[in-house]
């Protein structure tokens, strides 16, 4: 068991490093200023650059590497923002993975490229006013008649609402109770009958934006199907992948937060010396260090457990739990470190705590990650309506 990364895995992440340093970093900036998503110009040189789908196969315009390369992409990017960070989530680890995996040849070849070449943004759909963490009780239904599928419903919480061009929209493709009715479809922006709601004001992901969906008739072709009713458990399987894009958004905004308090506890100096020179400190950076260290093996062991395919619900969950609960610790931590410098908008500190904050409620909240735990261990579900 070798934890080192090979040559070619050193030089994929040099290069990310210095992209997302050297040219994103005033981008990011400008993102949160103002609150708008990245660009579409820049997500196609993104493309060029061969950063989305990289874990996707060649044939369909990925890099063809594994999710291991796409996790280490991504924490460089997640250490400038997660606003920069997100196109490479959603083609990497997002909804456009349940695409390739489980959705017929012909919406492949039409979706799964275009998203690597940055035409295109795929989000999923999931979360409904009355149903978040108890998924398996979401009302949008669709049927299928005379090749077409009609979907009516209510997506609430989708990162990329009103901005994606497409969207994987879970939905109850049967009157059969709970998981076994569920399915996924892919809708595209601009079907008739779909509709957004006022654009979400959120405590952080500034950049990424979100919105309610409206589908009030809307009719899409039947090869629009991802998984039909009953492939609820395909749909979680791609979504393990997903846990792990979000334990690395927390693993890069953390590690950005131990660098920049790193540096500050060297040139700040108090009583006449450097803080670097007080233990309290010093034990503070080395918890910080090894919490930091604890997620990224987590993480990298889901990956490479996985290879190139979808990690376990067991892997996948303690990654995302455990950077779910670091990122808040290690970004207060440093926070309190730089002590009014780190609570000045002046500074990225506080937007990280905001962001740092989010990532353990979206994708599954924290204590159902313990949950999805607890089951993987017993190898049983707990029924939590008993």
């Amino acid at each position: 068991m070798d934890f080192r990364l090979s040559d070619d895995q050193r030089q994929l992440q040099d290069t990310a490093r210095a992209f997302a340093q050297g040219e994103m970093r005033e981008i990011a900036r400008d993102l949160e200023e103002t609150d708008t998503a990245l660009p579409k110009d820049q997500i196609k040189r993104y493309a060029e650059m061969g950063f989305l789908g990289i874990n996707v196969a060649e044939d369909l315009g990925g890099l063809g590497l594994g999710n291991l390369e796409a996790l280490i992409v991504l924490e460089e990017f997640a250490k400038v923002s997660p606003a920069v960070a997100f196109p490479i989530f959603e083609s990497s680890v997002g909804p456009v993975r349940a695409v390739e995996h489980f959705a017929n040849e012909a919406l492949v070849k039409r979706i799964v490229p275009r998203v690597c070449a940055g035409d295109i943004i795929v989000a999923v759909a999931m979360s409904e006013p009355d149903a978040g963490s108890a998924l398996t009780d979401l009302k949008t239904k669709a049927a299928i008649s005379a090749g077409k599928i009609r979907i009516d419903g209510q997506k609430r919480w989708c990162s990329g609402g009103g901005h994606a061009d497409a969207y994987v929209v879970y939905c109850r493709l049967s009157d059969d109770p709970g998981a076994r009715g569920i399915g996924a479809v892919l809708i595209e922006k601009d079907s008739a009958g779909l509709s957004f709601g006022e654009r979400e004001r959120l405590m952080g992901f500034r950049g990424v934006p979100s919105a309610d969906i409206f589908l009030d008739g809307v009719e899409v072709s039947e090869e629009n199907l991802i998984v039909p009713a009953g492939g609820f458990k395909n749909l979680m399987e791609a979504f393990d992948l997903e846990r792990c894009g979000n334990a690395t958004m927390c693993l890069g905004i953390a590690q950005s937060a131990l660098d920049e308090a790193l540096a500050y506890v060297q040139d700040r100096k108090q009583f006449g010396k450097p803080l670097i020179d007080f233990q309290a400190v010093q034990l503070k950076l080395a918890e910080m260090t090894m919490r930091v260290e604890a997620s990224r093996l987590l993480i990298w062991r889901a990956a490479q457990n996985s290879a190139d395919g979808l990690p376990s619900i067991l892997d996948s969950s303690l990654a995302k739990c455990f950077s779910n609960e670091m990122v808040r610790d290690v970004v207060g931590a440093a926070m309190q470190v730089m002590g009014a410098y780190g609570y000045s908008k002046e500074f990225d500190m506080e937007r990280r705590m905001r962001d740092g904050w989010g990532w353990g409620i979206a994708g599954g909240a924290i204590d159902i990650q313990k949950i999805n735990i607890a089951s993987a261990l017993v190898g049983r579900r707990f029924n939590q309506r008993g």
